[in-house]
């Protein structure tokens, strides 16, 4: 009988929503939109396969501010820097909520770190733990570990040239477990790069727009487990699973090595070691560092990833770009490697890796926020409990540019006042990731470093003609470049001969 009714129960909660929506629809102006169906509303719009270029088609089309709205969800699409700026930033006691991930959040226990958490006293206290140990500051002494890595995949590059996609995946990887904490990996395959990456990669695909029914209808968790479409109970279990053994198994190393008087300095041991712990206990405090160590680990290699493997085909596709990055390099740098100090010496470059960020943001969409309260822009009511989804790609692709906005153009960033992609790339407003100063100095001396030593070109033929390089994305909270061959070479014998020299005085 339950079973019966439930279907039931659901479809009048439906018509309710759907009611409650047209009566404030008609009373209250709601932000534009594509056209509407009853109960579904407009969602059956959305495109499960890149819905941020359908979104950037809708801004130019409805406005800088979307509305979307179906079955009892209410949506908002942020499609400009202003209206984030305007939002976000200025009224974030209404805009920095987190809405309610019933998947992932809830059943997979992901709520308990911060990228996913609530807005209150948790998560500012995990802010407070992040500023400490990532602030501009403190992130200084991780330099010589980002520096030595990318010689280190470099050399990587030299021997392996056709494996670039797994020396930066490695590379990533090792730069955010040595800094967090100070474990260090030799290959891609370790159980710590991979599990993260496996980890990330079900996090990605669960929090697509339709993954699971029990995100529409949260009512399904009380489902008994025998009913049909309900192997979602164990599909959490499994993720749930995955994202603790992520969070816990290198915390419980460093511990030990802490323990052993053996751990080098990394946020978690630092943080472990600090005694400001705000009245906790000594267990509730180290979970709370496990959680927002655990969130560095697992997302803070997958974006410099990402944006590095859309660098070198950009390379391979732009070789006139290429050429002006290496003459600034060789202009500046001489007879030694580049660095993250040199990085004010280095303009076109600092731009390049602005306009990687910007062609193609690793985050196409920014995590969704909630509003937790009514509100009203510029004329038009946004509900309380609105998801409100900015739009980062549409931000990237409108920066006013003489420019065409798929055409890779380190200059606009040097002739025209445009946006920074740093103030997008890393969230907004008071959720902005506090790991931005570490991600940036990363990308930057990884894309110096590769630069200084190797060209980069289009794939070739058997018969050694170049062929055309295909790139396209993954579709997912982060958009990875699917893969791609390209060539890679040293851009002489003694860039090759100086790349083997330092790499042999690394010492991580």
């Amino acid at each position: 009988m339950t079973s019966l009714l439930y279907p039931l129960s659901v479809a009048l909660c439906l018509l309710a929503l759907a009611s409650v929506y047209l009566f404030t629809s008609k009373t209250k102006k709601l932000p534009p939109g594509p056209r509407s169906l009853p109960v579904t509303g407009n969602l059956y719009h959305v495109p499960l396969q890149y819905p941020w270029l359908a979104f950037t088609e809708w801004g130019k089309k409805y406005g800088d501010v979307v509305h979307l709205h179906g079955l009892g969800l209410s949506i908002v699409l942020l499609n400009s820097m202003k209206a984030v700026n305007d939002l976000l930033d200025r009224r974030a006691t209404i805009y920095s909520h987190r809405p309610v991930f019933p998947m992932v959040g809830q059943m997979m226990e992901l709520d308990s770190s911060m990228p996913l958490m609530d807005y209150g006293p948790q998560w500012k206290f995990h802010r407070k733990l992040a500023r400490t140990a990532l602030s501009p500051e403190s992130v200084k002494k991780y330099r010589y570990i980002q520096e030595q890595l990318a010689v280190m995949m470099c050399q990587l590059f030299l021997h392996k040239p056709r494996e670039f996609d797994d020396h930066i995946r490695l590379t990533a990887g090792r730069i955010i477990l040595l800094i967090t904490y100070g474990l260090s990996v030799e290959t891609a395959d370790h159980e710590y790069i991979k599990h993260a990456e496996e980890t990330m990669e079900m996090i990605s695909q669960s929090t697509l727009p339709g993954s699971y029914l029990v995100d529409l209808f949260p009512q399904m968790k009380r489902l008994p487990r025998w009913l049909p479409f309900t192997s979602f109970f164990r599909e959490a279990e499994v993720g749930r699973e995955m994202i603790s053994r992520l969070v816990t198994k290198p915390f419980l190393a460093v511990k030990k090595q802490i323990a052993a008087g053996t751990a080098i300095p990394s946020v978690a041991r630092d943080l472990l070691e600090d005694d400001d712990r705000d009245d906790l206990s000594q267990q509730d405090y180290e979970k709370q560092v496990k959680w927002m160590c655990g969130a560095l680990y697992g997302a803070g290699g997958e974006t410099t990833y990402s944006t590095i493997l859309t660098f070198v085909a950009l390379m391979a596709m732009n070789p006139e770009k290429q050429k002006l990055l290496q003459e600034e390099l060789d202009r500046v740098i001489v007879d030694k490697l580049p660095t993250v100090e040199d990085r004010p010496s280095l303009p076109y470059l600092e731009a390049a890796t602005k306009e990687t960020m910007r062609w193609h943001p690793a985050l196409p969409l920014s995590i969704a926020r909630r509003t937790a309260a009514d509100d009203v822009y510029e004329g038009h009511f946004i509900p309380a409990n609105t998801i409100v989804l900015p739009n980062v790609w549409a931000i990237s692709s409108d920066d006013q540019s003489k420019y065409p906005s798929r055409t890779f153009a380190p200059e606009r960033f040097l002739e025209e006042k445009i946006t920074d992609p740093n103030a997008y790339a890393f969230g907004f407003g008071r959720r902005m990731c506090p790991g931005k100063n570490l991600a940036d100095n990363s990308l930057f001396i990884m894309i110096a470093t590769i630069m200084t030593f190797f060209d980069i070109s289009l794939p070739l033929d058997p018969r050694g003609n170049e062929q055309p390089l295909e790139l396209s994305f993954a579709t997912g909270l982060v958009s990875y470049p699917k893969p791609y061959m390209c060539t890679i070479k040293p851009r002489s014998e003694v860039k090759a001969k100086l790349l083997e020299h330092a790499a042999s005085n690394c010492d991580l």
